[in-house]
């Protein structure tokens, strides 16, 4: 019996009533699903539609999947790397908002803009590049991804010996990390040396490497100590030969086909989050020391110039003072004065009071750096 005793009015159906109501609700309800997904299934040509239609467009409505096309040639290629080594497992590929093994899940999630030229196109507008858009750098994001889900598939985080040799796995992952440039300790597959991010991720890096085709990883690494870690893994991959894993499946999080959230709102959280890595970051404050350069001011020295100049010396102090290694302050110094550059300062004052300015600025930002890992200041 459904009753409604909140409203003085409330009407009073039978047991016999109500149940033929709720039949035909999840007939309709179950009707209404089929058609969502009929028209979700349905492919959508992202080239024939405006940009910002197509940003104004939820992600899980954009008809997107792996097979049939480049990337499901990728994970096939994958697959066949492993089947060559003994391995059985083959991780179950899927697309998602970003390359990612969620933490103990054995799934790879590929990012959803390469599955279509168009969203590529626009990720490379938006964020000036497509992590993974060709074939190479798509392999080895999947043998990095697949160390990650080799590793909770059959729980080799758990052996002691692991644990000994990349540390703990359950270890917090940090928001930013400070690698060691010339580390003979880490194998070197992704950019940025990010096996000295984490124990897992140095597992996986270093399952990369060994998984690549035609590398000679022995002579590759010969004298580096990264070369026990290789040895390690190849012990470890010889053990699962022909196994099944421990655990067989995996969720699938932030899964493309269910997030609602629309293109224009995703990039702009993405932008937003890495916001560093756009030229014009550091625009404000270049603006308030030099000058935009007019008909006026063309006569005055480029700043461009100017650091170019007195580079060593405001590497030197900036080092001095802050302890920074210089390699990151020099590669700081590198992108400040392309951007001076491209906006075509000019300065207006001495060169001495132009560097003390520059040189404050520079320093503020590598205290920054220090302290929360970013050159903003955020953490």
């Amino acid at each position: 019996m459904l009753l409604n005793q909140s409203n003085p009015c409330y009407e009073r159906y039978d047991a016999q009533e109500s149940l033929y109501g709720l039949k035909r609700f999840l007939r309709f309800h179950n009707k209404t699903n089929v058609m969502r997904t009929q028209e979700r299934s349905v492919m959508i040509d992202l080239a024939q539609i405006p940009e910002e239609k197509i940003l104004a467009m939820r992600i899980r409505d954009l008809s997107l999947k792996i097979d049939g096309i480049w990337l499901g040639d990728c994970v096939q290629a994958l697959y066949k790397e492993l089947e060559e080594k003994g391995i059985k497992f083959k991780p179950p590929c899927y697309l998602a908002d970003e390359w990612l093994t969620p933490d103990k899940e054995p799934v790879i999630g590929i990012p959803f803009y390469l599955a279509d030229p168009v969203l590529t196109k626009l990720e490379k507008k938006m964020m000036l590049e497509a992590e993974g858009d060709t074939r190479e750098e798509c392999m080895k994001l999947l043998r990095h991804e697949t160390g990650h889900a080799i590793n909770y598939a059959y729980q080799l985080y758990k052996k002691k010996k692991w644990q000994k040799i990349f540390g703990r796995f359950s270890s917090e992952y940090p928001d930013t990390y400070k690698f060691r440039l010339y580390s003979k300790n880490f194998v070197r597959h992704l950019s940025d040396h990010y096996a000295q991010y984490h124990p897992d991720e140095d597992f996986t890096e270093t399952f990369a490497v060994w998984l690549t085709p035609g590398l000679d990883w022995q002579n590759h690494y010969k004298g580096w100590k990264a070369l026990a870690k290789l040895k390690y893994v190849d012990e470890l991959m010889k053990s699962i030969q022909g196994k099944d894993p421990i655990v067989k499946k995996g969720k699938k999080y932030w899964e493309a086909s269910r997030l609602k959230t629309t293109l224009g709102h995703y990039y702009k959280k993405k932008r937003c989050s890495n916001a560093e890595r756009f030229p014009d970051f550091y625009d404000v404050h270049l603006k308030k020391i030099f000058l935009g350069k007019n008909e006026e001011n063309k006569n005055l020295s480029l700043a461009a110039d100017i650091l170019k100049k007195y580079r060593v010396d405001i590497l030197n102090s900036v080092s001095a003072w802050t302890g920074e290694k210089k390699y990151v302050i020099n590669d700081l110094l590198k992108i400040i004065q392309r951007r001076c550059q491209e906006l075509k300062l000019v300065s207006g004052q001495d060169d001495a009071r132009a560097i003390l300015k520059i040189s404050t600025y520079i320093n503020t930002l590598i205290m920054n750096y220090i302290y929360t890992g970013w050159f903003g200041g955020r953490k």
